[in-house]
């Protein structure tokens, strides 16, 4: 992300007072926030699966079932109301997880430097190379959940959120005020919690029209 692209994400005012867990995707810029950090899975998935197809690299496809066999055991767990993944397990899928990156160095070929270019730097490296890289660097963010079953799999859930005002610029182009843009954004977000909550659509729209929309804030007895 350029700098620009830093400074909207600071003038939103998110980011820079957000003390929880976030989870992303592996751009850079969110690394510079204070809080924890979490990868989204199914991004790198998405990342596997192109570096298997695309570059025949074994040890990808290997990553992209690990993934989704981790998402499943971790479900179970949940089902099971455990907080973590029990220990002997834990080990057995960090252990697993490392084998594999092992198994992708192991199979990249040695940087191809061209004899007389000098003065051009180091060599691109692949996009194999670049995941296996930020699979090690970012581990302890890849498999944060196995110590804590509270932290999701993906953030498709908050994707899926933000695709509205995508599908709402399709259809009509723009926004046409920022009022607009700003009474959109309200609704949509009320909605969205309002299903979460497990709240009906009808009936959460209704309360609003009858002026007691249903509170936001709101915690599981």
């Amino acid at each position: 992300m350029n700098r620009a692209g830093r400074e909207a994400m600071d003038e939103i005012g998110i980011w820079p007072r957000f003390r929880g867990r976030a989870m992303h995707d592996r751009l850079a810029s969110y690394d510079g926030y204070d809080c924890a950090h979490s990868i989204c899975a199914a991004h790198l998935i998405r990342d596997c699966a192109a570096v298997a197809e695309q570059q025949q690299q074994p040890w990808a496809a290997e990553m992209q079932e690990f993934l989704l066999d981790l998402h499943d055991a971790c479900h179970q767990w949940r089902l099971l109301h455990q907080p973590a993944v029990p220990a002997i397990e834990r080990d057995d899928w960090v252990a697993h997880y490392f084998e594999i990156l092992a198994a992708g160095y192991a199979a990249q070929p040695p940087p191809a430097f061209s004899p007389g270019e000098k003065g051009k730097g180091r060599p691109k490296q692949r996009k194999a190379k670049n995941l296996l890289d930020a699979l090690l660097a970012r581990a302890d963010q890849v498999l944060a959940l196995l110590d804590d079953l509270s932290i999701p799999f993906t953030n498709n859930l908050a994707e899926r959120d933000l695709r509205w005002a995508k599908v709402q610029q399709k259809i009509s182009g723009t926004f046409r005020s920022a009022a607009g843009a700003t009474a959109f954004c309200r609704i949509r977000s009320y909605l969205s919690t309002m299903q979460k909550q497990g709240h009906a659509m009808l009936s959460a729209l209704a309360a609003v029209f009858h002026g007691h929309p249903f509170p936001v804030a709101w915690a599981p007895e």
